[in-house]
C-alpha cells in the first residue's frame, strides 16, 4: 500500500515537471505504516490519478491517528550526465527512499529495437527465435535502500540485489548484504532533505558524512572509497537484457560470482536480476516459468515450474511491477539462459513472454568476499 501510495503522487513522466516549482514529500510517521508521497499536477501511471494545483496533505488518504511530515524536497530529474555519490532520492516504481553510492557504467541490451541486418549475431546454441542487438551505454547505480521503507516493498520477493559467495568450503553457501540495490538512471527521483542523517541503514554513516558546504551535503568517506575498489569484481554491474512482449517487459542484470572446487571439480556461479513491468492497462498474474540453460561443457538443461520464486506476482496499473534475483550454476566457465514467462489473463487465457537471452561469462580471476563489511 505504501508503494501505491507513493505512486498515485507521481508520474512516469516526472521529468517534465518544471523547474521553476519544488514539491514537498511527505512522510507518515509511524513505520508500520511506511511512508506517502504527493505531488502537484502529476498524474499516476499506475493509478492514473491527478494531485491537486497546491500544495496539500490529502487527508482522506491519510491513516487514521497518523501524522504527516516532510521528508525533503523534490529536485529537477537529471535528462543527461549522472547522480553524484550522496543523491537523496525515491525510487519511481518500487517506492523505497534511498542515497546513491556510485554510479555503474552498463551495456544496455534492449531487443525491442531493430538492429541493423549487418549488425546481427549468430544465436547462442539452441537460442531459437533470439536475436543480438548492439549495446548502447547506461547507468545504474549502486544504492543503499532506506530501512523504514524495506518491509513495504511488496513488489520484490527481498530487498537486496547483492549476494556473494561464502568463503568456505561449501560451494553453495551464499550470503547476501541487505539493502544494497541496483537502480537505474530513469528509476531516481531525486530530492533533497534538511536531514543530517535522512536515510537508516548500517553502512550510512561509514560510507557517508554530512556536509553542508557540497550539493548533495553527503560527501563519500574514505571508506566507501576503499570498498568500491576492493569490492569492484564482485560489485561491478556490467550488461544488461530487454525485452518486451504484449506490454510486459522483462530485464535481466546478470553477475558472476565466482568459481567453487565441489567434488574435485569447477563449479562456476552466476546471480541474475529479473524484473517484469506491465506497461499496459490489463492486469496480469504470472504463472509459471519456463527456462533453457546451455553450458559450454555442451550440456542444455530445462526448467520448468510454477511462478518464480514461490511467488506468482500480479501485475496491475496499482503494482505494476515484480523484481526478484535468483542464482545458477555450472561446471563450466560460460553458457547462455532463455527462456519464457507463461501469463494469465483475466478471463483465464494465457500468453508467454520472452525472456531475452543472456551470457553467463566468467572472469579470469576468482573472487573473494566482499571486504570491508563484517557479516
Amino acid at each position: 500500500m505504501a508503494a501505491c501510495a507513493l505512486r498515485r503522487g507521481l508520474l512516469s513522466g516526472v521529468s517534465k515537471y518544471s523547474r521553476k516549482h519544488s514539491h514537498r514529500i511527505l512522510s507518515v510517521t509511524d513505520i508500520n505504516i511506511g511512508f506517502e508521497v504527493y505531488k502537484p499536477r502529476l498524474q499516476c501511471r499506475a493509478c492514473g490519478l491527478l494531485g491537486g494545483v497546491q500544495q496539500k496533505r490529502f487527508m482522506s488518504s491519510r491513516p487514521e491517528g497518523k501524522i504527516l511530515e516532510p521528508v525533503g524536497v523534490f529536485e529537477a530529474v537529471k535528462q543527461h550526465g549522472k547522480y553524484e555519490t550522496g543523491q537523496l532520492f525515491l525510487h519511481s516504481v518500487f517506492g523505497y527512499r534511498g542515497i546513491v553510492l556510485f554510479p555503474w557504467h552498463a551495456r544496455l541490451y534492449d531487443r525491442d529495437i531493430t538492429p541493423p541486418v549487418s549488425d546481427n549475431k549468430p544465436e547462442p546454441p539452441g537460442a531459437h527465435g533470439s536475436k543480438e542487438v548492439k549495446g548502447k551505454t547506461h547507468t545504474y547505480y549502486q544504492v543503499l535502500i532506506d530501512t523504514r521503507d524495506c518491509p513495504h516493498i511488496s513488489q520484490r520477493s527481498q530487498t537486496e540485489a547483492v549476494t556473494f559467495l561464502a568463503n568456505h568450503d561449501d560451494s553453495r553457501a551464499l550470503y547476501a548484504i541487505p539493502g544494497l540495490d541496483y537502480v537505474s538512471h530513469e528509476d531516481i527521483l531525486p530530492y533533497n532533505s534538511a536531514e543530517q542523517v535522512p536515510i537508516q541503514h548500517e553502512l550510512f554513516e561509514r560510507f557517508l558524512m554530512y556536509n553542508p558546504a557540497k550539493s548533495p551535503p553527503f560527501t563519500p568517506r574514505d571508506t566507501l572509497k576503499a570498498w568500491q575498489e576492493k569490492n569492484h569484481p564482485w560489485l561491478e554491474l556490467s550488461d544488461v537484457h530487454r525485452e518486451t512482449t504484449e506490454n510486459i517487459r522483462v530485464t535481466v542484470i546478470p553477475f558472476y560470482m565466482g568459481m567453487r572446487e565441489a567434488q574435485n571439480s569447477h563449479v562456476y556461479w552466476w546471480r541474475y536480476c529479473i524484473r517484469l513491468e506491465n506497461l499496459g492497462s490489463e492486469v496480469v498474474q504470472l504463472r509459471e516459468r519456463h527456462w533453457r540453460i546451455f553450458s559450454l561443457s555442451g550440456t542444455l538443461e530445462t526448467v520448468r515450474g510454477r511462478g518464480v520464486v514461490g511467488r506468482e506476482p500480479v501485475l496491475s496499473k496499482e503494482q505494476p511491477a515484480f523484481q526478484y534475483s535468483s542464482h545458477v550454476s555450472l561446471q563450466a566457465p560460460s553458457g547462455h539462459m532463455w527462456g519464457t514467462f507463461r501469463i494469465e489473463r483475466t478471463d483465464g487465457s494465457h500468453f508467454d513472454v520472452r525472456i531475452p537471452p543472456f551470457s553467463l561469462e566468467s572472469n579470469k580471476d576468482d573472487k573473494a568476499p566482499p571486504a570491508g563489511y563484517t557479516f
